[in-house]
């Protein structure tokens, strides 16, 4: 049985750790010629290279645009295409509007949304050269519905999710699909920085609970779902915000279901 990625390439941002990671062995094991772009190379990258000869790992940030134009015309030139992009750099700083200063909220934009808006202009050139493309930003659920004292972050993701529908509307006659992945709370880098912390334990058995599946994510089960929206799997699926959070926001949750005896 052929490979969903075969013959394809991809870049995906982020891809030292976490979600991007997962994103970048995933789409590898499916037959992809994959682009890393991260801050600093790593360390996890030969598990990509022993997927896939057809791979570069490539040291950029992504609140430049220029730099993310170079990695583009360098993966077009070593693989003569470029046909997904996985868009999975981020940060998760936040606070109550009066208590995030100026030069935090400008941070986590920069890198969130400005960011994903410079991989997606990077990217669209020669996806509309080729009429075709997959375009898969990584948003959050937290985009979708916010949560207490996430103003920053939540405005970043909630940004994200836009600007993918409106790349599915301009682009789709060109063939070109986008749609936003949102994930819940998957167990990453970011998610142990934020809710690792002593002082979080109640909020992170507080999440646990209202997370309906009754247990936090993995890196991989977001994968899965970034690797389906890039394959022609979902060739009839573009400008969707596709929430990946274990329940989480679904609804309430109040103990009543386990009071009339269901555990």
């Amino acid at each position: 049985m052929s490979k969903r990625l075969q013959n394809k390439v991809a870049l995906v941002t982020g891809a030292a750790s976490g979600i991007g990671f997962a994103c970048a062995k995933r789409f590898a094991e499916e037959g992809a010629a994959v682009v890393g772009l991260d801050l600093k190379a790593s360390e996890h990258w030969d598990e990509i290279a022993s997927l896939t000869n057809n791979n570069l790992f490539i040291e950029a940030d992504v609140t430049s645009l220029a730099a993310q134009q170079a990695v583009v015309a360098q993966a077009v030139e070593t693989f003569g295409s470029l046909d997904a992009l996985v868009t999975s750099a981020g940060i998760g700083d936040a606070g109550p509007v009066h208590m995030v200063d100026e030069d935090a909220w400008r941070h986590v934009i920069n890198i969130n949304l400005n960011g994903t808006f410079f991989s997606t202009k990077a990217v669209l050139p020669q996806m509309m050269e080729q009429r075709s493309g997959s375009i898969v930003t990584i948003a959050s659920c937290e985009g979708v519905v916010a949560t207490e004292g996430g103003s920053s972050y939540n405005a970043s993701k909630a940004g994200v999710v836009n600007l993918s529908k409106n790349i599915a509307i301009d682009y789709g006659r060109m063939g070109i699909r986008c749609n936003a992945l949102c994930p819940g709370f998957i167990e990453t880098p970011m998610f142990d920085s934020v809710l690792n912390q002593d002082f979080m334990k109640e909020v992170k058995a507080d999440i646990m609970a209202q997370t309906k599946l009754g247990r936090f994510g993995e890196p991989v089960e977001m994968a899965n779902v970034a690797l389906f929206l890039a394959s022609e799997e979902a060739s009839f699926v573009t400008g969707q915000a596709i929430v990946a959070d274990g329940g989480y926001i679904a609804g309430h949750s109040h103990g009543i279901v386990e009071m009339m005896g269901l555990t």
